[in-house]
């Protein structure tokens, strides 16, 4: 069973040399192979989906199991495995790393029309590709900076996004993994597979279950008109600080507790180290946003120049002035690298790394590759699942 979630891993720099990354395009063009012909298309991308799966793939193509870089280079090698036979395995896979990334849209375009794909369809593949960048950079706020984005899809319509974001502070990558039958809600809790080094104490997670009175509000806000919201932007930047102000305020007749962010519980809280000095492009979205009245919280989302600071700001005023706080608990929840069996800090998913390894050993042997290489490959199978403990 595939989990919720995200994968964490430190930051690499550098290219692949290319005897590598030939090699791995050579095994990675096997491996799906023999994985379409045994479990088809559809099989294959739900398990591109599955963090620990991924990882055990690149694991056997011979790149490094807790690098960075096994995401963008994996990707790469798979795109280039299938060049030419996408249509006979039914699998796509557009974008990339950096430029290659803004691509995606295009070449989701592109395989539409080769195809002959409704046009329906194809609008509802580059949407989806699109919002679920817009999540992982708007409304999980982890200090991760998107850089890398593909999508996978079948002829049938499922897919999946595998993307990866850099916080150059923490030297650290971060991974996120959809796929289309996880996804109920494109806003609420949308993500497929979880596997993480580290958790983090400060995430603004806009996404979680528990932030539904936060996207509620925020949507309702907008609704109210911008005059009415600006009342509302105003007050927190009158008395963002100092905080010790902020215990009641008056809003015309109406008195207004506002949270006691003295507390020490929110001692870190972004309304703190938030600028909210005059902002006149914020204020030019907002506006916009409140001309076109959004009907939920995905319409307000996916609108033309909403951003991390727009979302942000809503769920403050949601917070702040009428109490719906948001979840600030990090979506992460096992560890890959540093579980252990005494549980420290957490304990290894292992029933899931078992079962990954043991289904990769089952696709390398039905390969056609030689029996050295079978070899070699079971025993990086067998250093991965070392590692992960």
């Amino acid at each position: 069973m595939i989990q919720r979630g995200i994968a964490t891993f430190t930051l690499d720099y550098g290219t692949c040399p290319r005897w590598l990354f030939e090699r791995m395009v050579k095994l990675g063009r096997e491996m799906v192979r023999v994985i379409v012909v045994e479990e088809g298309s559809d099989e294959f991308i739900r398990r591109i989906a599955d963090p620990a799966w991924f990882q055990s793939l690149g694991t056997v193509l011979a790149f490094d199991w807790n690098a960075s870089g096994l995401t963008t280079i994996l990707t790469a090698a798979l795109k280039e495995a299938i060049r030419g036979e996408e249509q006979d395995m039914g699998i796509f896979i557009c974008g990339g790393k950096g430029k290659t990334s803004r691509k995606t849209p295009e070449e989701i375009q592109g395989w539409g029309e080769k195809l002959n794909l409704e046009e329906g369809s194809t609008r509802s593949l580059v949407y989806n590709s699109r919002m679920a960048a817009k999540v992982d950079s708007a409304l999980i706020q982890d200090g991760f900076q998107i850089y890398h984005h593909s999508f996978f899809f079948t002829k049938n319509g499922a897919w999946t996004v595998v993307q990866q974001g850099m916080n150059t502070g923490t030297q650290t990558a971060r991974r996120y993994h959809w796929h289309s039958r996880n996804v109920k809600d494109l806003v609420c809790e949308p993500h497929a597979g979880i596997i993480s080094d580290t958790r983090l104490n400060q995430v603004l997670n806009l996404t979680a279950k528990a932030s539904d009175k936060t996207r509620e509000l925020s949507t309702e806000l907008v609704g109210q008109g911008f005059k009415d919201l600006m009342k509302d932007i105003q007050l927190l930047r009158k008395h963002a600080s100092p905080v010790s102000q902020m215990a009641e305020l008056t809003l015309g007749q109406q008195k207004i507790k506002l949270l006691n962010l003295e507390n020490c519980e929110f001692n870190w809280h972004p309304v703190v180290n938030e600028d909210f000095s005059k902002s006149r492009y914020l204020e030019k979205i907002l506006r916009q946003v409140c001309d076109q009245e959004p009907e939920t919280y995905e319409k307000l989302l996916a609108m033309e120049g909403v951003g991390p600071k727009t979302m942000r700001a809503l769920a403050l005023v949601a917070e702040i002035i009428y109490g719906a706080r948001p979840s600030y608990e990090d979506p992460a929840r096992y560890s890959f690298a540093h579980g252990g069996k005494d549980a420290t800090p957490y304990p290894v998913d292992r029933a899931t790394y078992d079962q990954s390894i043991d289904i990769m050993k089952r696709f390398v042997e039905k390969a056609k590759l030689p029996f050295t290489e079978k070899q070699r490959i079971n025993r990086s199978l067998d250093g991965y699942l070392v590692g992960a403990e």
